[in-house]
């Protein structure tokens, strides 16, 4: 298995990106040439969180928008303030994909909100209760299960199966809901902070979401937005999720998202469906 999900390059020059080289482990379940949505997700949401090392707060809401395909040559990310200010801050990121004349093309970009507000402890409230069972009380394995029972059988194909994963009741459409981690390290030699965790493994609500047979569709997402209560805490995230799918080609998967700790928020993610 690889050491992290991306090996850090020396930068060329001094021009304010971060270089990583994407290794098999981020491998997409679509395509042998693309990256899953998890880890270039978490790289952007990783370098957003370098921008407010240090500050009270966090971030309430986290959008990364895929601008085209996120491929396996060199990826570089580079984050930038787009609205200062001491309560309430915009960052953004993007994160651009060496091209085979050795430029780079932007592929992914996010920009979040982030909120330093007042003590708010003794009014905190969730809507749902806790996803139970937890991971330590449940059989996992690595990737997904075969068993159509449990939705669709993405195996242990590339980043699947640099995931660990396991079933528990849910509450949103028809599927189970899915605990789920990542193996590894966002970037090797680092210890990945909690919240780049979350978004590593974020992404694959819309992959959970319905019983599609993948053999006869895709459904691509584009986007994926996140609305925190609270940063999410430890390495296991809980994701109910549900497709919702129109008559004209594309739908959007909702999920409630959890921790160990119980309810930490929501996710949408826009959906492009395909006749394979």
């Amino acid at each position: 298995m690889d050491a992290a999900y991306y090996l850090p390059l020396p930068a060329p020059s001094d021009d304010g990106y971060e270089y990583f080289q994407p290794t098999p482990s981020t491998l997409s379940v679509w395509a042998s040439h693309l990256q899953h949505g998890g880890p270039p997700t978490a790289l952007l949401v990783r370098s957003l969180s370098a921008l407010v090392a240090g500050r009270s707060g966090g971030f309430s809401r986290i959008t990364t928008d895929i601008l085209g395909a996120v491929g396996l040559d060199v990826n570089r990310v580079r984050a930038q303030v787009i609205r200062p200010g001491r309560k309430i801050c915009v960052v953004g990121a993007e994160l651009d994909v060496r091209q085979p004349d050795g430029s780079f093309r932007t592929a992914a970009r996010a920009s979040a909100w982030f909120l330093d507000g007042p003590a708010t402890a003794s009014i905190e409230h969730s809507p749902l209760p806790s996803l139970t069972p937890l991971p330590a009380d449940i059989p996992t394995q690595v990737g997904f299960p075969d068993d159509p029972a449990v939705g669709v059988k993405w195996g242990t194909v590339g980043f699947i199966g640099a995931t660990e994963t396991g079933r528990v009741p849910g509450r949103n459409g028809a599927n189970p809901a899915t605990w789920i981690r990542p193996i590894l390290p966002l970037v090797d030699g680092e210890q990945t902070a909690d919240l780049a965790s979350a978004f590593i493994v974020i992404d694959v609500a819309n992959g959970v979401g319905t019983n599609l047979d993948p053999r006869e569709w895709s459904w691509m997402n584009t986007d994926t937005t996140v609305h925190l209560t609270r940063p999410p805490r430890g390495e296991w995230i809980g994701l109910d999720t549900d497709l919702a799918v129109g008559p004209y080609g594309y739908g959007a998967t909702y999920g409630d998202l959890y921790d160990a700790d119980g309810f930490f928020g929501r996710s949408a993610q826009t959906v492009l469906l395909a006749n394979q």
